[in-house]
Parts: C-alpha cells; sequence; structure tokens
C-alpha cells in the first residue's frame, strides 16, 4: 500500500481530531506499529436491538484513496440486513456516492445511522431483511442475541471510558465547585461601663465620685476651726484659756494656717507684757 505525501498527511490530521474529539458513540483505534492499521468502534444506538453492543469495523486504504473509498468491514458478527456474514458493509456512502471530501468519521456516522434505520430493499443479508419484513418482533430478537452473544463485553471498552477532550472540558467546566469564602466573624469590642455620678452634673461633663480608699481633702477653715475648739479648754477658775500650740490639728497647712498661727503668738504675747507691768505698778505702790 502506498499513499501519497498529502494523503497520508490528511489521515493523520483526521485520526487525531478523532481521538480528541470523536462523535458520540464512535471510537477510533489505531496500531503502534502502523497507525494506518485502523480499526472503528460504533456503540449500539439505545432503543435498537444493538443497544449495549460495541461493533468494531475495519479499515484498508488503498493508493486510490481519496479519490475512491476505502475498504471497510465489521470485525463484529452482526444479524443486520445490510450486512453480509462475513461483515461486508451495503451502503451507498461507501459506493456511487462516495466523494472525495468524505473520511473516515464520515462513514463511521453513516454505518451508525443503518444500525438505527435498515434498509430491507437492498439486504445482503436475505434472512434479515425477510425477518425484518414480514416479523419485526422475530428480527430484533434475534438481532438482540446476535448482538448479546458476539458484541456485548461483560466491561465497556476501555475507549469509551476515556472521555473525549470535550466531554473533559465539559466536565470541568459544570464539576467544579464555587467556593464562597465565608466572612470571618470579628468579636464586638468589649464595653466600657463608665461610673455614673452620684450628683446631677451637666450632661456634657462627668465627675467621678472619690473612691472610698481617698481621704477626703479638708479646707483650710474647717481645719482652723478645728483647731480652735481643740485649743480652747476652761481652767480652774472659769476663765477660758488657750491650749499650747502643740495641740493644734498637725495637718493645718496653707497660708491662712501659718496667718491665724502668727495672730495667735501675737496675742498672747501682748497679753503677757500687760500682766507684767500691772505687777510692776503695784510694786511701786
Amino acid at each position: 500500500m502506498s499513499l501519497t505525501p498529502a494523503t497520508m498527511r490528511r489521515l493523520m490530521r483526521e485520526i487525531t481530531e478523532l481521538k480528541n474529539s470523536p462523535p458520540e458513540g464512535i471510537r477510533v483505534v489505531t496500531s503502534e506499529e502502523n497507525m494506518l492499521d485502523l480499526t472503528g468502534i460504533v456503540e449500539g444506538p439505545e432503543q435498537t436491538p444493538y443497544a449495549g453492543g460495541y461493533f468494531r469495523v475495519r479499515f484498508q486504504f488503498t493508493h486510490e484513496f481519496p479519490a475512491a473509498p476505502p475498504k471497510c468491514w465489521f470485525a463484529t458478527k452482526i444479524f443486520h440486513p445490510n450486512v453480509s456474514s462475513v461483515g461486508e458493509i451495503c451502503v451507498n456512502t461507501l459506493k456511487k456516492d462516495w466523494q472525495p471530501s468524505y473520511g473516515i468519521g464520515h462513514i463511521l456516522v453513516t454505518i451508525k445511522c443503518l444500525l438505527i434505520y435498515p434498509n430491507p430493499e437492498s439486504a445482503l443479508d436475505e434472512e434479515a431483511g425477510k425477518l425484518l419484513l414480514e416479523d419485526y418482533d422475530a428480527y430484533c430478537s434475534r438481532a438482540k442475541l446476535i448482538t448479546s452473544v458476539h458484541a456485548t463485553p461483560r466491561i465497556r471498552p476501555s475507549e469509551f471510558q476515556t472521555p473525549s477532550t470535550e466531554e473533559e472540558a465539559e466536565s470541568s467546566t459544570t464539576s467544579i465547585p464555587v467556593s464562597i469564602p465565608t466572612p470571618a466573624v470579628v468579636p464586638p469590642p468589649p464595653r466600657i461601663t463608665l461610673p455614673v455620678p452620684t450628683s446631677a452634673s451637666s450632661p456634657h461633663t462627668h465627675k467621678s465620685s472619690p473612691t472610698p480608699s481617698q481621704p477626703l481633702q479638708t479646707s483650710p477653715a474647717n481645719t482652723l476651726a478645728s483647731s480652735l475648739s481643740t485649743s480652747t479648754a476652761s481652767s480652774k477658775d472659769g476663765k477660758e484659756r488657750l491650749s499650747p500650740l502643740g495641740t493644734a490639728n498637725s495637718n493645718v497647712a496653707g497660708p491662712a494656717a501659718t496667718a491665724t498661727t502668727k495672730a495667735i503668738k501675737r496675742s498672747a504675747a501682748s497679753a503677757s507684757s500687760g500682766t507684767e507691768k500691772r505687777k510692776k505698778a503695784l510694786k511701786r505702790l
């Protein structure tokens, strides 16, 4: 088999596209040694006697390709009016309706449509064509039996277990979970309770009441009054006299307390000098 370089490039490009983006229910398998040793796999369409089956179609390219269609046949046994007992396929696409623009993908899609709509008028398998026309239920039962025996594997073919590029892209777009970040819960700041003043105050001014541990400040006037009251005592003869200044309250402080102390000293000094004068006058008499 000899193909032109242009034909080889076209086949390689088409095989790569079919592997990356295959039509629904269709896969292609190539040999590692020869890329042109090509096998197509057609999945039996649903609601047909071929559902659940996987049918292999072999290809053989000649030097006339693409001017002439390639040779292709069913490698899997099938009960179908348009498929002979040796797997030869009767379809117009592979005969008089062939066009050079058609390729591998177009042939496999046509064969899949042939499984859905068989044509009993151009039957290669006369038994299948006659049964299809006369007793459709019997035709379906026979086709299902052949499919279950020869075309239904216990495990789905690995080519159909690996999704195509388009299916992977679609599944990756739809299956990625969108994570919405949960906003962090910020605890409220601690409440600071201000002491409530006991006395009436201005709405704009808050005065804190003195704590019990702080001593109350004593005004100089109160200190002086308590000092005077404690410094006076009654003598034996009923006359009031001033107590020594040393017994006065030692907490007296400030300029007012100092001035009061000086005044008391001056009055005491004047009283003692008057007494001495009276004593001297009595002596002269």
